[in-house]
């Protein structure tokens, strides 16, 4: 059983980060990189802290982790050095625990029965921390093998779309012994985790290890290649007896003010996708912030990525803006209750803000101010309140004077509206739905026969893990539709929300 004075004796310790003025100066992950006993060491320790409470809500599909990844399980295994069961643990419930251990905000924190009274607790287990540290250790153990199919099912699927909700389908349908191809219209496979992540949180070594563990089970890869455009649907649907669309929902929200025209206002991702193109060897971003005072509007993930870009690249100044009062720094059980995602403020998830830069809150761009030749000199911005009207919809209103910022480059980070508009939609004959989104079945399939979708394509732009535990559920409908049934995991159900959405 789980060590019932753990979380009594062993104070929580985050990973630490390397120092800023190093950090900046590279493209590498923040975390200092430790002998990995060292390493190991204190993660058991810290694995410890966990009590596998009677109810475990950190892996609870509503509030904490959607994959239900058994956690308990793996904290005791890591608690008794038994990092290989770990991993197998760990693997059985997710496909990529290198990506999550890196990228997910962890809900599974906020939901973890330590994080209720946090002084007196200390706080929620590290379980992000111990994911991670499985993973690393299972792939230096080389615990990590591929795991090809033992029979083929002479079945062939056809996946559009590399980011995780595509990949984690697609390994569960080729381990199922499908035939599976994966499409990529960019130019290397891994979708927003290759180009819209930046290096500093995930390497893309990491990306690259687990893309050739695929390839070693027989998934294929085909990239720069557009179906609906550079492949015809109808082709496509014709080679393969069933289709999953994991597009993502890459349709930035944009904000037409006065001066939105001018050279040096761009979206977020037409600065993230340069930059880490340039971290591939590919040449300079055509998009830098070097000597340039930046303004991101958006306080959001995106703002954030796009921060700790422009830290690395040399700015003269960075400010980021955000419309919403600034939130408290500990739980506000009236606005989020505990078991639910809170509302904080986020400095330790979002490494970038410890940096440098200024975060103004209740302030909105008013317009943008050129050079007089086409060119971004300054920004007007206002302070603002939020309102709704009666049918819910927010509204931004100006209540104080505007005020000149000085700006070279702003960068709009103000989230994502849904599906891109695309050929492949129109030729199967699928519309988007009022989220901006493609609707399915309780057995993931479209209104188009044999076709699936999953990720973000299917709820909106959210996160990795929501990918990941819909790509695996969507893999389960494609083998059931492929062959009357399926063994495969099916994590959450269509329609399902995070209890802090609901």
């Amino acid at each position: 059983m789980a060590d019932p004075h753990g979380f009594l004796e062993v104070a929580r310790v985050e990973a630490a980060k390397r120092p800023v003025d190093e950090r900046v100066g590279d493209w590498r992950e923040v975390y200092e990189r430790q002998d990995p006993h060292q390493r190991a060491g204190e993660v058991s320790q810290q694995a410890r802290r966990c009590m596998d409470c009677g109810i475990p809500f950190c892996h609870s599909g509503t509030a904490g982790c959607p994959l239900g990844n058994l956690i308990p399980e793996w904290n005791d295994l890591v608690r008794r050095g038994r990092w290989d069961a770990a991993s197998d643990r760990l693997h059985a419930t997710n496909n990529f625990p290198e990506f999550t251990g890196r990228l997910c905000p962890a809900p599974c924190e906020a939901a973890c029965v330590l994080s209720i009274a946090e002084e007196q607790t200390g706080g929620s287990v590290t379980i992000k921390r111990i994911e991670q540290t499985i993973a690393d250790q299972a792939w230096m153990s080389g615990t990590v093998e591929p795991q090809p199919a033992a029979i083929s099912t002479g079945k062939r699927v056809a996946v559009v779309g590399s980011g995780p909700a595509g990949l984690a389908a697609a390994q569960q349908l080729t381990r199922a012994g499908h035939d599976v191809t994966v499409y990529e219209r960019d130019d290397r496979i891994g979708g927003l985790m290759r180009y819209g992540i930046p290096e500093y949180k995930l390497e893309k070594s990491t990306l690259n290890q687990r893309l050739a563990q695929m390839r070693a089970e027989g998934t294929r890869f085909v990239t720069e290649c557009e179906v609906g455009v550079d492949v015809p649907v109808e082709q496509l649907r014709a080679q393969h007896d069933a289709v999953v669309l994991a597009v993502g929902a890459l349709r930035a929200r944009d904000n037409q003010v006065e001066g939105r025209d001018l050279n040096g206002v761009h979206l977020a991702m037409e600065h993230l996708v340069p930059a880490n193109k340039e971290c591939e060897g590919d040449g300079p971003s055509e998009i830098s912030a070097e000597g340039k005072h930046v303004v991101i509007i958006g306080g959001g993930d995106t703002g954030a990525d796009c921060l700790g870009t422009a830290h690395r690249q040399g700015a003269a100044s960075v400010t980021q803006l955000d419309y919403n009062p600034e939130p408290p720094e500990q739980r506000d059980d009236t606005r989020s209750p505990w078991p639910t995602w809170p509302i904080v403020l986020r400095t330790r998830l979002a490494p970038a803000h410890a940096e440098g830069g200024q975060r103004r809150y209740e302030v909105a761009v008013q317009r943008f101010l050129g050079d007089g030749k086409g060119n971004l000199r300054a920004m007007e911005i206002a302070e603002v309140k939020v309102e709704r009207d009666g049918e819910g919809r927010r509204h931004v209103v100006p209540v104080g004077d505007t005020m000149e910022i000085p700006c070279d480059l702003a960068l709009l980070a103000i989230g994502f509206e849904g599906v891109e508009h695309m050929a492949l939609l129109d030729a199967l004959g699928l519309e988007l739905n009022r989220r901006g989104t493609l609707a399915c079945g309780s057995d993931w399939q479209t209104d188009a026969p044999g076709v699936f979708v999953c990720g973000d394509a299917h709820r909106g732009a959210s996160l990795i893990v929501w990918a990941i535990a819909e790509g695996r559920s969507a893999a389960h409908a494609v083998d059931a539709y492929l062959m009357g049934d399926s063994d495969l995991p099916a994590p959450v159900r269509p329609g399902t929300l995070p209890l802090a959405v609901v």
